[in-house]
């Protein structure tokens, strides 16, 4: 790169894909023992890569047998995982060391939901908030729109979007060449369309951790109820690394450090927790029961415990403070609000964990077959008809159309809509 620079040799553009240090952020791959895959799959690696064992497309029909008795017997033993765990587990979860001084099961009455619905959720004394994040990846422009939208059952409290518009190169006109050069560099460094890499710290996870800040920005300074609802939990780990940003981290430890010390009053519940320990303890309570688990300490700790240098360090005080005060304060539970729902996790407070339990669990009960807080799925619901694809792709569509370019930078993926 610096030969061509400086030589002005502009011929071997190609010399671009082996210049400079070699990318290689890959993770390492995990090896799959053969025991492991035999026990986890029932067959031997060699018999799945035996096309021999495989059938035809069109005899999907003689694979249900094999699928019902997988399914049945899953279902069985899940059943004898459940009763398992409710003698042996739950009586452990008061009393095991490190425990919340509130841990353990309980069981909720309908005089208690109808108390969380009259008196907290109906009256709008709850307040809910999510987010959607649309990108639209071209080879010239990345469109991303971040939206946030504020609900109750008294109505919409307020929607909010923000679209970012990132250019590999916004040219100066101060040296051409070296400006074309750059380009070509910047975009070498990038992932492909529609795809994510570790490479590209401007994407996913970034784009994730600005919804989540603006998410919990907004339950903070825009709601006005006693009880905040939000969705996923209250400190993800986009916040608390900053997402490679450091003025996010400084920013989100200001707002959490707020809603989770000064507000208290809020539970969050998440669409599809990766602990599958903690859905399996779930799992085995029954419809109107909530479990009061563990705190957030030891998971938010394992996230700040990476190394910090540079300009990280001056936040690292803050960051460790936050977790030792905000850690033993945020509990982690369990509930189940219908015999046909799933069982879900929550986040609260600790000296409110109860009563986020009756309100997440007395929301839930009005989806029966989901078991899932109503109020999200409103806030969801608005979002995605205020913020969905459809109010921003048609118009950069259309944009492209006015610039000359209607088709020329579409994707293979989005010319199949």
């Amino acid at each position: 790169m610096e030969q061509l620079r400086n030589g002005r040799d502009t011929s071997d553009i190609d010399s671009l894909a082996t210049s400079g240090r070699p990318l290689d952020l890959r993770e390492e791959a995990e090896t799959v023992l053969p025991d492991e895959y035999r026990s986890a799959y029932g067959e031997d690696l060699s018999r799945t890569l035996d096309l021999d064992t495989w059938h035809s497309g069109d005899e999907l029909a003689k694979l249900y047998e094999r699928l019902e008795s997988e399914v049945q017997e899953a279902v069985r033993q899940e059943d004898d995982t459940r009763l398992r765990i409710r003698q042996v587990v739950f009586p452990q979860l008061r009393n095991r060391q490190g425990a919340p001084p509130n841990a353990g099961v309980y069981q909720t009455t309908t005089e208690q939901i109808e108390r969380a619905h009259r008196g907290y959720l109906f009256n709008g004394a709850v307040e809910a908030c999510d987010g959607n994040c649309i990108p639209h990846d071209t080879l010239p422009l990345t469109i991303v729109q971040i939206g946030v939208c504020l609900v109750s059952y008294r109505g919409d409290q307020g929607s909010w979007v923000h679209r970012l518009f990132r250019r590999d190169l916004r040219v100066s006109g101060d040296d051409p060449v070296d400006e074309t050069l750059e380009l070509l560099e910047h975009r070498r460094r990038r992932t492909g369309y529609d795809q994510e890499s570790r490479r590209d710290r401007l994407t996913s996870l970034g784009r994730r951790g600005i919804m989540a800040y603006a998410e919990r920005a907004v339950l903070l300074n825009r709601s006005t109820a006693p009880w905040r609802m939000g969705h996923g939990n209250p400190a993800p780990y986009e916040l608390l690394t900053g997402s490679g940003m450091v003025e996010l981290l400084e920013r989100s430890l200001d707002v959490l450090a707020e809603l989770v010390l000064g507000h208290q009053r809020f539970v969050f519940v998440p669409s599809a927790p990766s602990d599958r320990m903690l859905l399996t303890i779930g799992n085995a309570l029954r419809p109107l029961e909530y479990a009061i688990v563990d705190t957030m300490e030891d998971n938010l700790s394992r996230i700040a415990a990476g190394h910090y240098r540079g300009p990280w360090m001056r936040l690292k005080p803050r960051l460790d403070r936050f977790i030792k005060e905000a850690g033993p304060k945020i509990v982690v539970g369990l509930y189940r609000a219908t015999p046909m729902g799933p069982a879900q996790v929550f986040y609260a407070h600790a000296d409110h964990a109860h009563e986020a339990a009756h309100i997440a669990l007395a929301d839930s009960t009005l989806q029966e077959h989901r078991g899932f807080p109503m109020l999200v799925t409103l806030a969801d619901t608005v979002c995605t008809a205020l913020f969905g694809t459809e109010s921003l792709v048609p118009h950069v569509q259309v944009a492209y159309a006015d610039a000359g370019a209607a088709l020329r930078y579409q994707t293979e993926r989005q010319s199949r809509r």
